[in-house]
């Protein structure tokens, strides 16, 4: 029997926005209907770091896996899904990409349920793979009109900004500040990895969404506890993901409204255009599995596992 093997290669040439999105849609609400089962992530503690594993179980569609990765050297990711009839290995995919991608596409499923209509004005806090691709998959579910984005080195953020404008068609520039990128914007993303918060709750103009990707702890968080207080909802898109960090997270859990929920329309996000709503993602489980499905589906030509 032969495994396709997927690098990063792979899935940037594979996995377009559109079908990223709605996967990830179609993920989120299989957990919230009971179908996709998605335990709390695992760490086995290796001295120094912890190997780290998600795994999760898509009954109707009869597959299920593992993502694996480390927080000891950095070392390279790995997805691995099996089809649940014969027990059989589908997939093995390497890399991060497609973890990045599916971060981004459930960020652009909260965008989808909890911005306001119409186009977007977007300002981005971060400029790494984490930043990218939230505005990627983003652009599947929003028209952005103006991107503006900030980063701890302006030369990161300039070139961020070439990025965006060469590849994906959308007027980006790049701010000299933090408070220049979020303020007066429709939808604001921070994907960081500061331990500090790098905005002001004040600076978040009524009727923002805020996506928030980076450390999110009672010790290490990239937006202030504040911002929760300032927000009508807080969104996320795993509640017991949430409650299982080693350490309490910054926003109150029991407070937070499941995005599942939200997109099948069992909860009412926004009521008012000028409420504040915030989406902390947590990475719900299986949806590593629901994406790494997505390239088995798309007939992979490059089997390397016999």
């Amino acid at each position: 029997m032969s495994v396709p093997l997927f690098d990063d290669h792979d899935v940037r040439a594979r996995l377009d926005a559109g079908t990223a999105v709605r996967a990830m849609r179609a993920a989120i609400l299989a957990h919230h209907e009971g179908t996709l089962q998605a335990p709390p992530r695992v760490r086995a503690d290796l001295g120094g770091g912890h190997l780290v594993v998600t795994a999760g179980h898509l009954r109707e569609q009869e597959m299920f896996g593992f993502r694996v990765y480390d927080t000891l050297v950095g070392a390279e990711q790995l997805v691995a899904v099996w089809i649940a009839r014969d027990g059989e290995l589908a997939v093995l995919v390497q890399g991060a990409e497609l973890g990045a991608r599916r971060t981004g596409a459930i960020g652009a499923v909260a965008v989808e349920v909890a911005a306001g209509p119409g186009p977007v004005r977007v300002g981005i806090v971060g400029a790494g793979a984490q930043a990218w691709t939230q505005l990627w998959a983003m652009l599947a579910v929003r028209e952005v009109e103006e991107v503006v984005v900030a980063a701890r080195r302006p030369g990161r953020a300039e070139a961020f900004a070439r990025r965006t404008a060469d590849e994906l068609g959308v007027r980006t520039r790049a701010a000299r500040t933090v408070e220049d990128a979020v303020r007066d914007r429709d939808v604001v993303i921070v994907a960081t990895n500061s331990a500090v918060p790098v905005l002001d709750a004040d600076w978040i103009a009524p009727g923002t969404h805020v996506n928030t990707v980076g450390p999110k702890t009672v010790s290490r968080h990239e937006v202030p506890a504040a911002l929760a207080h300032r927000a009508s909802v807080v969104l996320t898109d795993s509640l017991v993901q949430a409650a299982g960090y080693p350490e309490p997270h910054i926003f109150a859990v029991d407070a937070m409204i499941d995005l599942g929920a939200a997109l099948a329309g069992a909860v009412t996000v926004r009521t008012d255009p000028d409420q504040i709503t915030v989406f902390s993602s947590v990475g719900l489980a299986g949806t590593e599995v629901a994406l790494a499905a997505e390239l088995v589906r798309r007939r992979p030509t490059r089997p390397v596992l016999s």
